[in-house]
């Protein structure tokens, strides 16, 4: 009786194995939106050879710059001066400099920046980030002690970035001709006007008296500098491209739209 079971038992299993073998046989229903072969979709030039494909990428990248030539002989200068000069000046500034006294030379620097990031914050009607500039000044210039400390950053109110090339956007002036700063690196016409604004206004603002104090020890302006560079991780170079120009060139422009639309 008991064969006859395990016989049984045996067949119904066989049964299943089939039922189970003819599904994965069956054919896959796709819906009407399947899309599972996306490259039979598409379009191909036959005739599109290599040159022209690196012609269209870079045609991807091109922005307004009638001044290319002079353009780019100031982007020269400015690889060889941060490769001679700028960043062995930052390298001898880190070695010889605690790194807590670095970040304090730092916060005391931003924060004096939250003066002109306030004044377009407000030009530019944003009041919840003037507020937010508004809180960290107070809070920076008191308790952080005149800025060599951040507390506001770790209270909540994070440091934000405006300058009178964002206000000017933000009411609709064009960019302009691109160009390439000594020293100072990538702008446009607005955003260099913009610069000497902010420049003036922290001026006659003279927020700490530091403006004043710098007027007769250019050695603040030169920490100002240095301290600058050392925040700024961009190195000439480490995108490894022939292309470099052009890149940076773009991704400024991109990245100043979307600083003006936030």
């Amino acid at each position: 009786m008991a064969k006859y079971l395990l016989l049984l038992a045996a067949l119904m299993c066989a049964g299943v194995a089939n039922a189970d073998n003819s599904k994965a046989h069956a054919p896959t229903v796709v819906g009407t939106d399947g899309f599972k072969e996306p490259l039979t979709k598409l379009k191909f030039n036959p005739g599109l050879d290599q040159r022209e494909f690196e012609r269209s990428s870079l045609t991807a990248l091109n922005v307004y710059d009638p001044l290319e030539s002079w353009n780019r002989r100031v982007y020269h200068f400015n690889y060889r001066f941060d490769q001679w000069v700028f960043l062995p000046v930052v390298d001898g500034y880190r070695y010889v400099t605690p790194s807590f006294l670095r970040t304090g030379v730092s916060n005391f620097f931003n924060n004096l920046g939250d003066v002109p990031n306030l004044m377009n914050s407000l030009l530019q009607l944003k009041g919840h980030r003037s507020l937010e500039t508004t809180g960290r000044l107070l809070v920076n210039t008191t308790i952080g002690i005149a800025g060599l400390w951040d507390p506001a950053t770790a209270m909540g109110l994070p440091r934000q970035s405006e300058d009178f090339g964002q206000t000017l956007g933000f009411y609709g002036v064009p960019g302009g001709a691109y160009l390439v700063l000594p020293i100072f690196g990538p702008s446009n016409l607005r955003d260099t006007g913009g610069l000497l604004v902010d420049y003036t206004a922290e001026s006659q603002i003279n927020f700490l008296n530091v403006s004043e104090v710098s007027s007769n020890h250019p050695e603040i302006w030169a920490l100002r500098a240095v301290d600058k560079r050392y925040q700024t991780s961009f190195r000439y170079g480490q995108m490894n491209s022939p292309f470099e120009y052009e890149k940076v060139r773009y991704i400024y422009t991109e990245s100043r739209k979307l600083q003006i639309a936030e």
